[in-house]
């Protein structure tokens, strides 16, 4: 069942494109809204370093993750939870490789040229950050209320 799970949970982060990233740092709880892809089970975005949620995790990397659609339907809600760590991407050849799954994903992306300076300039400037999930709980209401299949995809050792 893992397997399917794992291809199922794959299926429904491709089919959706804005993630609820939470974090924790000095100033309380925050969550920030924010376009995402994936590279396996992580998720990968980019954001300026002096953003809240940025700040928050170079002091603290531990996250939880939230993809859900919008619906007033509460036998319709399905989505994913998460938790694991989410870190800025230091290396400048694997920042490039997931810099270009985001343009794979997202084609205005692609079109970075046609931008005006100015707005080229403030995308050359994000950082990339991945989030590695520990453990994945998918939730589908239409197999049943509260209806939800865990998937572990990283033990505390």
């Amino acid at each position: 069942m893992s397997a399917s799970l794992s291809a199922r949970l794959a299926a429904f982060l491709e089919m959706h494109h804005v993630m609820s990233l939470a974090t924790v740092g000095a100033a309380g709880p925050h969550a920030a809204s924010l376009f995402y892809a994936c590279d396996g089970p992580a998720l990968v975005w980019v954001s300026e370093e002096g953003a809240r949620h940025s700040r928050d995790l170079a002091a603290n990397p531990a996250v939880a993750v939230t993809v859900a659609p919008d619906t007033a339907d509460f036998a319709a809600v399905r989505g994913v939870q998460m938790h694991g760590r989410a870190v800025r991407v230091s290396d400048p050849d694997e920042a490039a490789r997931l810099r270009g799954l985001l343009a794979a994903r997202y084609p205005f992306l692609q079109r970075l040229d046609a931008l005006p300076e100015r707005l080229r300039a403030a995308v050359a400037r994000v950082a990339v950050y991945r989030f590695d999930p520990d453990e994945a709980v998918l939730i589908d209401n239409a197999k049943g209320f509260g209806h939800k299949e865990t998937l572990v995809l990283r033990r505390d050792e």
